[in-house]
């Protein structure tokens, strides 16, 4: 359900003979989804350059080729992109597409039309979406000191993004490392896509080598350049610029593509690997929706071909067991908790394993996340528990015992907080 406005002008303009609303020209349309602000404070009748507003936040971004800005207000922080009516339709109805597909992308909140008469022009249109929270551009991850040691990190997590929108049927069609946002999910990297107004999506989740191959292509030139620009804007040779990336990411990619999309052919009396199959995947973090067992050669043999869904197994299990909310490798590291702390519980029926599973939250988890709530400097409080699980591993490892994870807080605050990164948190309004 969507709230669609007619936008007027603020007061303060409607009096002013020389404002682009005294002009002849049409009233925008604002298209909102529920629950978030209206935006009808903004002068849609101008372009964003023109706007001086004070609440307005300057947050670091990638290189865009539309005018983005950021506008806080009590429901949270959105974004704001000027661009062509066209290019904004797309972009909006693509990423609301993708978002119920559950596909790693910004949340669209609303869309903007008939700012001018001419809907071709880039003050035409405007798309608003959430500001996703604890994410950095490339040029953050790039340009930091540390970047040599989460290059690998970066390959895959951007592959794994690429694998889930060609899963669903989505061509990006201009997949580059600033249509992309990183956030720190556990040990690893999570992207989210930013930018759809070029993509395709087949509702029948379909997509052909050819126009996959395709993507990967745009995808190697468009890194390749975001490469050589981060190179140029460091005063580095062109030959110093880290221009196969793009490559490197596209072998990650089709590995894991060929483990998730390709035919498996088991013995008949070796039923077992069908669900040594599904492991793998899951361990991926992807979801298998369904299986297909086909048996081959008289029956003397199994094809086993997988129908694979979203990069959301380990976090819709954590919901499904203690209804905690965390990325994708977050939800694997805090299970792991869990399933540690069930060794000493008994759980042999369904009811005793859902019994334990609240035990662990309300008497491990939660006074955890309450002392680490109360530290003033923490923004993600999920990613600061795995940051703690990982020092209590260590600690653990270097005394030869099991360390009490209360016990490792304090240790871990002492040292620094080694893991967690620094994070940006919005103001408050």
């Amino acid at each position: 359900m969507e709230v669609i406005t007619t936008a007027q002008p603020p007061a303060e303009v409607q009096d002013a003979d020389t404002s682009p609303y005294s002009l002849p020209m049409v009233e925008p349309i604002v298209t909102i989804r529920p629950g978030n602000p209206d935006f009808l404070d903004l002068p849609w009748g101008t372009t964003l350059t023109e706007w001086d507003l004070s609440h307005r936040v300057h947050l670091p971004k990638g290189i865009s080729r539309h005018e983005v800005q950021f506008y806080q207000y009590p429901e949270g922080l959105f974004v704001v992109k000027e661009l062509p009516t066209r290019a904004a339709r797309n972009d909006y109805e693509i990423l609301r597409r993708l978002e119920s597909r559950a596909v790693s992308t910004v949340t669209p909140v609303g869309l903007v039309v008939q700012r001018n008469d001419d809907p071709g022009s880039e003050a035409s249109a405007a798309l608003i979406t959430a500001w996703e929270e604890f994410t950095f551009s490339y040029r953050e991850l790039i340009a930091g000191t540390g970047f040599a040691g989460n290059r690998t990190k970066m390959l895959d997590a951007f592959a794994e993004l690429l694998v889930e929108l060609h899963l669903v049927g989505c061509f990006w069609g201009d997949c580059s490392l600033s249509n992309v946002l990183y956030r720190w999910d556990a040990g690893t990297i999570e992207t989210v896509m930013v930018d759809a107004e070029t993509s395709s999506l087949r509702d029948d989740g379909h997509m052909s080598d050819g126009r996959r191959l395709e993507d990967i292509e745009i995808m190697k030139v468009n890194v390749a350049g975001g490469m050589a620009d981060i190179a140029a804007a460091a005063d580095r040779d062109i030959d110093e610029a880290d221009l196969f990336l793009g490559d490197e990411i596209a072998e990650v990619y089709q590995r894991l593509w060929d483990e998730l999309k390709s035919d498996e052919l088991v013995p008949a009396d070796e039923q077992y690997r069908v669900h040594d199959r599904i492991r793998r995947v899951n361990q991926l973090g992807f979801d298998v929706d369904e299986v297909d067992v086909v048996p081959v050669d008289g029956g003397s043999r199994l094809q086993l071909r997988l129908r694979v869904g979203g990069r959301t197994f380990h976090r819709n299990r954590l919901r499904d067991l203690t209804g905690i909310d965390a990325l994708e490798n977050q939800a694997r590291q805090i299970l792991s908790d869990l399933y540690h702390f069930q060794t000493g519980e008994d759980i042999r029926t369904p009811t005793l394993k859902n019994v334990s599973a609240i035990k662990w939250r309300v008497g491990r988890f939660e006074p955890v996340m309450e002392r680490i709530r109360e530290i003033p400097d923490i923004a993600d409080p999920i990613q600061a528990f795995c940051d703690l699980l990982h020092h209590r591993y260590v600690i653990s490892s270097a005394v030869g015992r099991d360390v009490e994870t209360m016990e490792a807080l304090d240790d871990w605050l002492a040292a620094g907080r080694p893991g967690y990164p620094e994070e940006w948190s919005p103001p408050e309004v």
